[in-house]
């Protein structure tokens, strides 16, 4: 297990995808490629950042966790909610183990719902979208949420704690996809806010020689030409569904309006499954339609924590709720959580032990599965 060797900083930059690394010059990071072990890896299904970040922090898969969406239907109660409890957690974080190892850590996240998630067993936990008075005294009022300022911010206190805070072994940053969502990897805002992440890699690292960098990501993204409301379409097509949840809708709304590549259908009765998959197969952009069954035996999901039917868009279609059936998407529109943002990099860096040959590292969530020894 690294910790027991070194500290660690594990940085799970939100809507890194590979195409993003590729597009920018990030001279720290790829100085750490060239020495350390690297990989393109795929992201956990559905590409939504509760699912991998979990993931990623569990070191297990969905199946094992319990964290299949961004968003939960309870059948039972016919309501629907955001899954960003930690009651829902079914097995241990890297946070927890560490705090029953006696190791102390620290969560860092720019979004408040990864605290909800994923807090317990950490010694610091900072969402920056809501943070302590000590951390606004110390490095000022952070930027809004809708910004790519505040991912700097977080990193500069990540710096802080691994100047200040040798006894904290383990810190998990956990940056915003905004930037991502707002910008393609070839813009020059894009550009900028990797350059400025990858200057605060660097003094991160000169502020902790001795520990191993982890990075990855959650998800790539992509342009989205068209969104459906599958209880809308549906029924204009003569099928009622009991109800249909975009796997992205959380609380961020101005990132992607709810709307993403895969969408949980439920069915008024079980009778309905084959109109359902023909009435579904129809829509333009779809690309598969599973069963419950099949979909989590592929993809590696609690069956009883995702839809009957599991909807997946091409690269161009999302999936949400809307006042019309379908929509025509304004160009600049970017979202996830389809197969097409499963590309993300996997790195670990200045490692103390030896490591798994990488092409044992296939998932994001290899980085900490095979690096910390569940």
């Amino acid at each position: 297990m690294i910790l027991q060797k070194q500290r660690a900083v594990i940085g799970m930059i939100d809507g890194f995808g590979a195409d993003y690394l590729e597009a920018s010059p990030m001279p720290v990071m790829k100085t750490m490629i060239g020495e350390g072990l690297f990989k393109k890896v795929s992201a956990v299904f559905p590409t939504v950042t509760n699912t991998n970040n979990v993931s990623i922090c569990c070191g297990a898969w969905p199946k094992e966790h319990g964290i299949t969406g961004n968003s939960y239907f309870d059948e039972a109660t016919g309501e629907a909610d955001y899954m960003e409890s930690a009651d829902f957690i079914r097995v241990p974080t890297i946070l927890e183990l560490a705090a029953d190892r006696g190791i102390a850590s620290a969560l860092l996240t720019c979004k408040e719902k990864t605290i909800h998630l994923m807090a317990k067993g950490a010694n610091i936990a900072l969402a920056a979208e809501n943070p302590p008075a000590e951390f606004i005294d110390r490095f000022g009022k952070p930027p809004h949420i809708y910004s790519r300022e505040i991912n700097y911010w977080l990193w500069k206190v990540a710096i802080d704690i691994l100047k200040r805070r040798k006894d904290v072994r383990l810190v998990y940053v956990h940056t915003t996809d905004y930037p991502m969502h707002t910008w393609s990897p070839k813009e020059a805002e894009s550009k900028e806010h990797l350059a400025t992440l990858d200057t605060l890699l660097g003094e991160a690292q000169e502020a902790a020689p001795d520990a191993a960098f982890m990075i990855t990501a959650d998800h790539g993204m992509n342009y989205k030409k068209r969104c459906w409301d599958l209880t809308k379409a549906c029924r204009d097509r003569g099928l009622e569904l009991r109800f249909a949840l975009s796997a992205e809708k959380d609380r961020y709304v101005k990132h992607h309006r709810t709307f993403g590549g895969c969408a949980w259908v439920w069915l008024k009765s079980p009778r309905d499954e084959g109109k359902a998959f023909d009435t579904i197969y129809s829509l333009e952009g779809v690309e598969q339609v599973l069963t419950r069954s099949k979909a989590a035996d592929r993809f590696h999901l609690m069956p009883e924590r995702i839809g009957e039917l599991v909807v997946l868009g091409d690269s161009d279609t999302v999936f949400g709720e809307m006042d019309t059936a379908k929509e025509v998407l304004d160009p600049r529109y970017r979202s996830h959580g389809s197969l097409h943002e499963s590309e993300v990099p996997l790195l670990i860096f200045n490692h103390a032990v030896e490591l798994p040959s990488p092409d044992r590292f296939e998932a994001n969530l290899d980085l900490t599965r095979l690096s910390f020894g569940r």
